[in-house]
């Protein structure tokens, strides 16, 4: 039996469509060899990465490396995440080479339209560990590294933040709204870097970490008493005492404001928010009825979108180091 699996995940930044996949609760699931599904997650810290020794128009490799390392820390230095990074040197080596580092850089792929940036992993099939992993950001496009954004161009950190949290093992979070302009969809607002839509060119919001994407960094790799001071939500979504599959649940902190989100990913629609703080949440579901179904499951599941938006009727109260459960929420077919 082959122990390595090469996982090329478009999970991407990017313009105008949405990327795939989205998994529950921000992290990516891989069945291993005894038929489990684990969490996909570094087991060596720190992760050693290396930096592609070409840079492109108005972004030297130097430069690139700066804007890179500075996302890196912005992972690293969430005071409730163990994850560590490591700029290890420069290389020759491309974002796509099969050749054991990992290795972040720019690479023409117009053909890849509307793509700013993939990861790609290689893993463990015995234990669901990433024990390789590549970035690439597509020169395709154009790139800044100002310190205030640059019209016209994309912002290197603010992609580079994003894709580290896919190289970390996080997925897509939908806490995001677009609208369409001149036939692309652009992004309004977003309460994650891991929303799948980039801003526009010449904007750095997404620079900043927001409370989906630190409760995602912290659950996969916990630190300190971050799992016994924080809890979870455990639930259903039902319509008509069925299951839904693919709803959009999100819990609202009504004391901090803070939004972090997940999916039902089962016919029965379970799910489960972990990393909250302790606390009255208010529960909001919503159907992926906004873009195509394929964008955000690698399959084509019976995703039911026919309900519409529903709150639960009462506060989900989290408490510390444990979990609300059995919250069932009943939606109403559209």
């Amino acid at each position: 039996m082959t122990r390595w699996v090469v996982v090329s995940l478009v999970t991407m930044a990017v313009v105008g469509m949405a990327a795939r996949p989205a998994r529950a609760y921000l992290k990516f699931g891989v069945t291993v060899a005894d038929g489990r599904t684990v969490a996909l997650r570094w087991a060596q810290l720190p992760v050693r990465y290396f930096i592609k020794d070409r840079g492109v128009p108005g972004v030297g490799a130097g430069q690139f490396q700066s804007a890179v390392d500075r996302a890196f820390h912005t992972w690293q230095e969430v005071p409730t995440s163990a994850v560590t990074y490591q700029f290890v040197g420069f290389t020759s080596a491309e974002p796509s080479d099969d050749d054991g580092i990992v290795t972040l850089g720019f690479q023409d792929r117009p053909e890849l339209e509307g793509v700013l940036g993939s990861t790609a992993f290689v893993i463990d099939s015995f234990t669901g560990d990433i024990v390789e992993a590549d970035i690439l950001f597509n020169s395709a496009f154009p790139w800044s590294i100002s310190t205030g954004g640059e019209p016209g161009r994309f912002d290197v950190q603010s992609i580079a933040l994003h894709e580290i949290g896919h190289l970390s093992g996080l997925g897509h979070s939908l806490l995001g709204e677009t609208e369409l302009s001149s036939g692309r969809r652009r992004v309004v607002a977003a309460e994650s870097v891991m929303f799948p839509i980039a801003f526009s060119p010449g904007v750095i919001e997404d620079r900043t970490l927001r409370a989906d994407d630190i409760a995602g960094i912290s659950d996969l790799y916990p630190d300190g008493d971050f799992s016994a001071r924080t809890g979870s939500i455990e639930g259903r979504v039902t319509k008509d005492g069925r299951g839904v599959l693919g709803a959009h649940v999100v819990a609202f902190n009504t004391r901090t404001g803070a939004l972090v989100g997940g999916f039902t990913l089962t016919t029965s629609g379970d799910f489960v928010i972990a990393g909250l703080d302790p606390g009255p949440q208010l529960l909001r579901v919503e159907p992926l009825d906004d873009a195509a179904l394929d964008s955000f499951f690698d399959e084509s599941p019976p995703i039911d979108t026919a309900f519409g938006v529903t709150y639960y009727e009462r506060l989900a109260i989290v408490p510390s180091g444990g979990s609300a459960r059995a919250v069932e929420i009943r939606v109403r077919a559209q």
